[in-house]
């Protein structure tokens, strides 16, 4: 069973509940409104919706650790799930959506992960103008684009919304790239400094950080060390919050990695607005403004939140609708450089480039990016390997990792777990790298069916 540290549930308590107090008043700027579908904010006071978003966050933290007790991660959603449900009060559910739209990408359901909990990103003023008909700029494939940005810098920062893995994606497909680059150290938000076999082991389990339960999470931990780049959490983990929060992943970066090598070069996946270069954060500075200012390293910031498809088109940029529109045939993210080799950004200096994924393709209610860029193959589940025991979740994992690892992928096979749920009768897809797997088909009272599978590389 997986515990929280106590300094990443209170970094999760401010993020939770900042992205709820903006819903509440209106917030402009780089923290935009928080939009849970279909949740109508109550008319009271800003005072009052704060209280009421407190005791929402409370008793958020009850239910989780509630559901953490568990035996698996399928009773675990379940707990989070029936919860969710039974409590259609605003203030609960724009808190409380977050925290369910996480166990939802953990157990592979990314399309709900999505409708649970979805952040708008609509026009504001310090937008920059649409670069689809300016003449200046040129529409590229973001793996190829970004890797070309990348060469010879020092730094580069990734962002992710946590509840949507597909912006993990780019980073892993850059993995490679970017280590034949000379990048030599790869840090995590997510990542607890307790494990401290990550390295030595290979691979993450549960205890390796709260958001890497999620397998593609997992899946970028694994290919950095596989690929050879030094892993280093920089997380805090006691009680700071705001900016001192911020001023301390600077620090643990600065003394981590650039203090022991003044030449190391380093990638970091980092969550929204930890990766603004300037402007105002919080109740202070970014990670990003800190760290720059401590090593004097200019960072290549990737924004990956912004420019992506939501749980309501009304929600999505008007720039995203409109290079999309019609464009069904775009299946790779893009980001648009101009002729002088500088990226466009939606909110220049805050970011150095921002990256458009295109909408969703599903394939048996799953999306088609979880292929990771043509790295992993698409490969079909039978519901009869849950036995009729429903809902079951079905996991792979690498044949030469042990049972505490992270799966490779995972798909959920559903009876009526949740009202309205529809049971699934056909093939699930999961998507896996050529190699060995140990499947197993685990219901939610510990009912544990396996198999082995070998996936092929392509031809």
């Amino acid at each position: 069973m997986r515990t929280i540290g106590p300094g990443l549930i209170r970094a999760t308590r401010l993020a939770v509940l900042g992205c709820g107090l903006w819903l509440a008043l209106g917030g402009s700027g780089h923290a935009r409104a928080a939009e849970t579908p279909r949740v109508a904010t109550p008319k009271v006071s800003p005072a009052q919706w704060k209280l009421m978003q407190q005791q929402a966050f409370e008793r958020s933290e009850v239910i989780l650790a509630r559901a953490q007790k568990r035996g698996n991660l399928l009773a675990q959603y379940l707990v989070m799930a029936q919860a969710h449900d039974a409590d259609p009060s605003p203030a609960f559910r724009v808190i409380f959506s977050q925290y369910l739209a996480w166990y939802q990408t953990y157990i592979g359901d990314y399309v709900a992960a999505r409708q649970s909990y979805s952040i708008s990103q609509l026009p504001e003023r310090n937008d920059a103008p649409s670069p689809l008909a300016d003449p200046r700029f040129e529409r590229r494939g973001a793996v190829e684009a970004i890797a070309a940005l990348a060469h010879g810098r020092q730094l580069v920062l990734f962002n992710e919304a946590h509840n949507i893995p597909l912006t993990r994606t780019l980073t892993v497909q850059l993995l490679q790239r970017l280590r034949e680059d000379g990048y030599s150290h790869f840090a995590a938000e997510t990542l607890y400094e307790s494990d401290h076999a990550l390295q030595a082991r290979g691979y993450p389990t549960r205890d390796s950080g709260f958001y890497v339960d999620e397998p593609i999470y997992a899946e970028m931990i694994r290919s950095a060390i596989a690929l050879g780049f030094v892993i280093v959490a920089y997380d805090d983990t006691g009680d700071a919050h705001g900016d001192a929060r911020e001023r301390l992943q600077a620090k643990h970066l600065h003394e981590r990695v650039f203090r022991r090598d003044p030449h190391a070069r380093l990638i970091v996946n980092a969550g929204y607005a930890h990766i603004q270069e300037d402007g105002k954060y919080l109740d202070g500075k970014s990670m990003a403004y800190h760290l720059r200012t401590l090593t004097g390293i200019d960072p290549l910031t990737i924004e990956q939140t912004m420019l992506m498809e939501h749980d309501l088109p009304a929600h999505d940029h008007p720039y995203f609708r409109a290079l999309f529109a019609g464009n069904g045939r775009q299946r790779e993210p893009v980001v648009y450089v101009g002729k002088g080799g500088k990226a466009w950004s939606l909110k220049p200096g805050w970011y150095d480039v921002s990256v458009f994924f295109p909408p969703d393709t599903l394939d048996r209610g799953r999306p088609t990016w979880l292929d990771l860029g043509g790295l992993r193959q698409r490969r079909e589940v039978s519901p009869d390997l849950c036995e009729q025991r429903l809902p079951c979740l079905v996991e792979a994992r690498y044949a030469n990792e042990r049972d505490d690892a992270v799966a490779a992928d995972r798909v959920l096979i559903t009876g009526n777990a949740r009202p309205g749920d529809v049971p699934t009768s056909t093939f699930r897809v999961l998507y896996l790298r050529p190699g060995r797997y140990r499947l197993s088909a685990r219901s939610a009272d510990e009912r544990v069916q396996h198999d082995t599978i070998t996936v092929t590389a392509r031809r």
